[in-house]
């Protein structure tokens, strides 16, 4: 796979942009502040429907302009695709995929594929867990669109019974309160969280080689990298069911434990009008060497630990589509080799330079390894408002 043709209009910098792109390495070289990571990050909002720099569309509008396009034309094994987006802040964004028409923009999701390595990555190793569960569902996403709308539907049912929780807590402790409605909500929130947590485990069991071949890969045997879903339901709480050669709890079982959960919490819920059980709490344990990443990791470590989850998931999607996509997900880079000792530059290089389409950020031609400089990588000159492909 790989994209062949970016347009944009009205997105962040760019007024207006053609730009033509293929196979192989692509380096995007400016200045800081020209506009590098807004293409990559155009070219990930194709195919995630958001940015990994902003939680809201409103910033990739161009200032004093109502909405932005972005139309990517991809090719994916030997077959061409466009998909068109038309971005539009407090409204509803629109979507087309080959000049039609689609009911959801996230109807367009799957057509491109891209895993992308940046600066925020290390919030993986060293955030909080809202990072790596958002990590996991990313991934989720991209290897199964229809997993779009089960989060959109977790999380409006968490919204709507997180104020049924603040309305009902507050009517308890005035002596009005009828909380047996809560049990409506409690069932969907334990139907939809149930396919939620099946499917994270189940990720979670594929992820794991590929994570620790991936980790060994670019830290050259410094310890093993393990995975544990950790979460407060009693048949997941000790790890053992998410472990490698664990036995994972059937959808039933996590709906009735997450239901048993609410049940047990509910005096504490309409006390803090907050949800306290579900996979909105829940987190991914990073462990090195027996010993918590976070907290334990040295910076160089941390950074092993993000590029080995990045480059699992690049694994883990190249395999999925071997048959109908043998080149598999674009790789973004976006700045990431600055951020890099030469020792995992080099290294990162190497196991990526394979890939059909591998898109850098860099504001020094040199931070590149010469892996991904070679004979058949192309350049792209940015400055404020125009990219131009180098002669």
């Amino acid at each position: 796979m790989h994209v062949a043709h970016l347009s944009l209009v009205d997105y962040r910098s760019y007024a207006e942009l053609e730009l033509d792109l293929g196979p192989g390495t692509t380096t995007f070289v400016g200045l800081n502040g020209q506009g590098k990571t807004n293409l990559v990050e155009a070219i990930g909002y194709v195919a995630t429907l958001g940015s990994h720099r902003v939680s809201g569309d409103g910033p990739l509008v161009r200032q004093g302009a109502a909405r932005a396009v972005v139309r990517a034309e991809l090719v994916r094994g030997g077959r061409r695709a466009l998909v068109e987006l038309e971005i539009t802040p407090g409204r509803a964004n629109r979507a087309r995929l080959n000049s039609s028409p689609v009911r959801r923009p996230r109807d367009v999701l799957g057509t491109l594929r891209t895993v992308l390595f940046a600066p925020e990555d290390l919030a993986l190793v060293k955030g909080d867990p809202d990072g790596r569960r958002r990590y996991l569902d990313d991934l989720l996403v991209t290897r199964w669109p229809r997993i779009a709308g089960v989060r959109s539907d977790y999380d409006r049912v968490l919204r709507q019974r997180t104020a049924l929780l603040k309305s009902a807590g507050a009517a308890v402790r005035s002596g009005r309160g009828d909380v047996h409605v809560l049990d409506v909500w409690d069932e969907q929130l334990a139907g939809i969280g149930a396919e939620l947590l099946a499917s994270r485990l189940a990720l979670l069991a594929d992820l794991r080689e590929p994570v620790a071949g991936a980790y060994q890969a670019v830290s050259r045997g410094q310890g093993d990298l393990e995975l544990t879903y950790r979460s407060a339901l009693p048949l997941l709480a000790d790890g053992v069911a998410t472990r490698a050669g664990g036995e994972q709890p059937s959808r039933e079982e996590l709906r009735l434990g997450l239901l048993a959960a609410m049940a047990e919490q509910r005096k504490a819920e309409l006390e803090r009008g907050v949800c306290l059980v579900g996979p909105q709490r829940d987190d991914l344990v990073l462990t090195l060497g027996g010993m918590p990443a976070k907290g334990y990791a040295s910076h160089g470590e941390s950074w092993s630990v993000a590029l080995g989850l990045r480059l699992a998931s690049y694994r883990l999607l190249l395999a999925d589509g071997a048959a109908e996509d043998p080149g598999g997900p674009v790789l973004v880079l976006d700045d990431v080799f600055a951020e890099l000792d030469a020792g995992r530059r080099e290294r990162l290089a190497e196991v990526v330079a394979d890939a059909e389409q591998v898109l850098v950020t860099a504001a020094v031609p040199d931070d590149v390894p010469e892996a991904l400089r070679g004979a058949g990588a192309h350049r792209v000159d940015v400055v404020t408002g125009s990219a131009v492909r180098a002669a």
